[in-house]
């Protein structure tokens, strides 16, 4: 750094002081101390030039650090902080993000905080002298129930950890399934038969044996969480989930160890030990598919590295040498044979050669290459060996910063399911204050206690949780992997579907469409001639050819001297003549050979590719080749209209008039071609500014950070590439388009239940609640009541198992659920 940064603080004001650089003359100072003294809460400024630094003084409550060194950059300077990036484990909700986000803001020296929950991890910007990482640490654990590692630690510690704490999550889940059913057995025998398998009271110890390890062990990071709350003066889930199965577990072992003291109010004494059970065991599932999730994004990333490779062959002291990849530096010649993958970015100072670009520009068709032209990390060299001047390596490269462009777009995004969240600020506080105020004007300990028993919020926290279960359940049946429950409520409100081209709404593989002879008569020994010399290569053009004669089952002439052609075709001979098959460029080359370019243009004009046969002296025939629609595609689109759909996009790095040929087909409203990653997720960013909710469907490395930027990101899953099925937040796992208005209507379908969940909930709690008061609800009423909510919900929930994904009727009926 240039100059340290102090603070100092007294009861009233804060001094800070901040390095500044790009200062040249005295005018320089003046204009920095300008823009610090016009900032409210600034008392003084005033800028050391030599020492390259400005002192600050200034009111906390008015403006903070980073409000300083905004004004700083803003007047056309810098301010010198730096980042450090933590791993993060225990956040499992937005309320999780935004605490730890405010708890190192809070710190004096913090420029920014943000908290990336896919990721699990926090960057944070800093002045090293005014704060320690290590108050960074702390601040971060005293928010909430949180394990902190540095990002530089060993990145196989930072696995191990994750593994160990995964696996603890699944062992506590596992077995609060295991002991919940007995307990929800033994507890409906208590309730309904008592006596009919073991006496009463020793059945009701026997339940509270089975359900004391499921309350203080599986459930132990929720009462932690409820701990820290109340130190924090806030409440969350934890709060719900902790109060609501300590209300049920204490007031049955009550219960159980004082039957007189329920027996005094003239009930039978009852427990619920099944309610605090099933409460640990649904929300520990929970958490446990979140767990899942965020591992797959970090799987992601890992996936999408490898494909650079390994290792790279340099030129290095006059001779070949094979490094690791994370070795290699801007300025060295890296040698590329054919079939490997290109490492870095770079231009080709030797060689020419044909370059699959597809898991960046999604485009079916390979790219010819020669000296002089860019290459990118991650692609595929085909045809010739190229020697690559490296101009970027390591995360620099393209596939690097399709990496980083993952990564935002996931801390982007803001789930808007948690609807027990929105209640959980009030409902608990509220809840116990008025059990307060009952036991305070009635001094009647047993109606505070029926206030507890009928308020406990055990409907309320099974509303949403049995309903989302009961639909990913559903969407598997159907043959949709929906990897998160947010993701549900998500797809109810799309307004807006973005498709990719190759692999999305066409099957990513060329075929070929038909064949001409010239003159006419002679078409078969077009294709005859054209997978003679073709079955020589390895270009997806030649492949494509060599299907189709191999579909019609051709007998091919023998030729002999193949010549590839780099970038354009071959040849080869036949009879003492020479063939050439390849592109109308090839053709172009050739001196007297006469193209029919009025049948060419028309060919490519329809979104195909034409491939010419002939002589040096006549063009023979030509092939047309099309990366062929889906059968589904149409339909998948009229369908998603007849659901709500407003908006139809077609993003694609294929060219301008295939997209548009494509577009025309399935009956997309607007189309933009030729796209890299980046251009796909702006273009993304301004549909969703454009019509808010949003999906993504895609198969490539290239729409990754697109389907991470949607409101919904949908990867094929058969055919996907395993970065966009590890990214994106649905997978149609036959490659089904028509599935994608079932995800609609079941989003829509599972808020209704879940709204309806909500509802019963807490109708039946405000009937309760207001029957405590003036005592006409006595403590077995109670006690029905909250069982009978849950009961309900629960059952309510599970009609989702039984949905077929069919709309209800076919005259806008997804339009008046959707608006």
């Amino acid at each position: 750094m240039n100059g340290e940064t102090t603070i100092t603080s007294s009861a009233t004001t804060r001094k800070v002081e901040l390095p500044v650089t790009g200062m040249h003359c005295a005018s320089c100072v003046l204009r920095v101390e300008k823009a610090l003294a016009s900032l409210p809460g600034v008392t003084s400024a005033a800028v050391n030039f030599a020492a390259e630094k400005a002192l600050v003084e200034y009111a906390a409550d008015q403006v903070g650090v980073a409000g300083l060194a905004e004004a700083v950059r803003h007047a056309g300077y810098g301010v010198v902080a730096e980042k450090i990036t933590f791993a993060v484990q225990g956040m499992h909700c937005a309320g999780c993000v935004q605490r730890i986000e405010q708890a190192l803001q809070a710190l004096p020296g913090v420029l920014s905080a943000a908290a990336n929950f896919a990721t699990e991890q926090v960057v944070v910007e800093y002045f090293p002298s005014a704060v320690a990482p290590g108050e960074l640490k702390k601040a971060i654990v005293a928010a909430g129930d949180y394990r902190v590692l540095d990002a530089a630690q060993s990145k196989n510690d930072l696995e191990r950890l994750r593994e160990l704490d995964y696996q603890k999550l699944r062992r506590q889940f596992l077995f609060a399934a295991i002991l919940s059913a007995p307990i929800l057995l033994g507890n409906t025998l208590a309730m309904f038969a008592p006596g009919a398998l073991l006496p009463e009271r020793i059945m009701h110890f026997v339940l509270l044996a089975l359900t004391l390890p499921v309350y203080a062990w599986a459930g132990a990071r929720f009462h932690r969480g409820l701990w820290i709350s109340l130190k924090n003066k806030t409440a969350d889930m934890n709060t719900l989930v902790s109060v609501g199965t300590s209300a049920a577990f204490f007031y049955s072992a009550l219960v159980t160890f004082w039957p007189s003291v329920a027996a005094a109010t003239g009930e039978h004494p009852a427990v619920y030990y099944d309610t605090a059970a099933i409460i640990v065991t649904l929300i520990l599932l929970g958490r446990l598919l979140e767990a899942r999730a965020k591992g797959r994004t970090r799987d992601a990333i890992e996936k999408l590295l490898r494909l650079r490779g390994r290792t790279a062959r340099v030129v290095r002291d006059g001779g070949e040498r094979e490094i690791d990849v994370d070795d290699v530096r801007v300025g060295d010649v890296v040698i590329i044979r054919p079939g490997e993958r290109i490492p870095v970015d770079g231009t080709i100072v030797a060689g020419e050669s044909a370059i699959d670009e597809s898991m960046l520009t999604g485009e079916s068709l390979p790219v010819d290459k020669a000296v002089g032209e860019e290459v990118f990390s991650g692609t595929s060299n085909l045809a010739g060996a190229v020697d690559v001047q490296v101009t970027r390596a390591g995360e620099d490269t393209t596939l690097g910063k399709v990496k980083k462009l993952i990564l935002q777009a996931e801390g982007t995004r803001i789930p808007i399911m948690r609807l027990i969240d929105r209640y959980a600020g009030w409902y608990t506080p509220t809840i116990l204050m008025l059990a307060g105020t009952v036991l305070l004007f009635t001094q009647d300990m047993s109606r505070a206690v029926t206030m507890l028993v009928v308020a406990c919020p055990c409907a309320l926290i099974l509303a949403v949780p049995t309903a989302m279960v009961a639909a990913l359940s559903c969407a598997a049946r159907l043959g949709i992997y929906v990897k998160d429950v947010s993701n549900i409520e998500l797809a109810r409100n799309l307004t807006a579907v973005v498709f990719d081209k190759t692999g999305t709404l066409t099957t990513g593989e060329l075929t070929v469409t038909g064949y001409e002879s010239f003159p006419p008569g002679r078409e078969q020994d077009v294709i005859e001639l054209a997978c003679a010399l073709e079955a020589h290569s390895e270009h997806p053009l030649a492949r494509a050819i060599v299907r189709a004669a191999k579909r019609d089952r051709l007998v091919l002439p023998v030729t002999t001297g193949f010549t590839a052609i780099p970038g354009q075709g071959g040849s080869a001979a036949l009879d003492d003549q020479t063939i050439y098959v390849g592109s109308p460029r090839l053709f172009a080359s050739l001196n007297g050979c006469q193209q029919d370019g009025q049948t060419v243009e028309a060919i490519e004009a329809q979104g195909k590719t034409a491939i010419l046969v002939g002589t040096a002296e006549r063009l023979l025939g030509l092939i047309a080749l099309e990366d062929q629609l889906r059968p589904e595609s149409r339909r998948a689109v009229a369908d998603l209209r007849a659901a709500g759909i407003r908006h139809v996009a077609l993003l694609t790095g294929d060219n301008r008039v295939t997209a548009e040929a494509i577009a025309t087909q399935v009956g997309a409203d607007t189309v933009r071609a030729e796209l890299l990653p980046e251009q796909k997720l702006a273009a993304v960013h301004a549909l969703r500014m454009e019509f808010g909710s949003l999906a993504m469907v895609g198969d490539g490395v290239n729409d990754a950070p697109a389907l991470a930027a949607a409101s919904v990101g949908i990867a094929m899953g058969a055919t996907g590439s395993d970065v966009a099925l590890e990214t994106a937040d649905v997978a149609l796992m036959a490659d089904d388009l028509s599935k994608l208005p079932q995800i609609m209507r079941l989003g829509r379908q599972a808020i209704r239940v879940i709204r309806q969940n909500i509802a019963i909930a807490l109708a039946i709690k405000a009937v309760a609640i207001a029957a405590v008061f003036p005592g006409w609800l006595t403590l077995w009423l109670a006690v029905l009541g909250d069982m009978g909510a849950s009961v309900l919900v629960t059952l309510n929930g599970m009609r989702l198992l039984r949905w077929n994904g069919a709309a209800r009727h076919t005259h806008g009926i997804d339009r008046r659920e959707h608006s």
